[in-house]
């Protein structure tokens, strides 16, 4: 078994920051990438950022130069820091990771999601 558990939305006004943090635990080996998505209300779910094992990082367009991806490989835990954020930054961002299992080699999990809003 493999649990993905997310923390830290929230509402917040325009221009304010949140950080988002996600645990992965279980039988886990090893995992290559973890990452966030969100998806709005309505809308489908879009990549955020990801970071692999070795700190390589990806983002979406709409949030470069304000959220920061960051990982601590010891925890198996992956953070989004979101700074400037804007109301269409509001949605639920669930947390990915594309881990290996022993017997089942590697496999895509994800988290429960966490809602953040943002107000005008």
């Amino acid at each position: 078994q493999v649990q993905l558990v997310e923390s830290g939305g929230g509402l917040v006004q325009a221009g304010g920051s949140l950080k988002l943090s996600c645990t992965a635990s279980g039988s886990i080996v090893s995992i290559h990438t973890m990452g966030w998505y969100r998806q709005a209300l309505g809308k489908q779910r879009d990549l955020v950022a990801t970071i692999t094992s070795g700190g390589t990082t990806n983002y979406a367009d709409s949030v470069k130069g304000r959220f920061t991806i960051s990982r601590d490989n010891a925890k198996n835990t992956v953070y989004l820091q979101m700074n400037s954020l804007k109301p269409e930054d509001t949605a639920v961002y669930y947390c990915n990771a594309y881990l290996y299992r022993i017997g089942m080699g590697y496999q895509n999990y994800w988290g429960q999601g966490t809602q953040v809003t943002v107000s005008s």
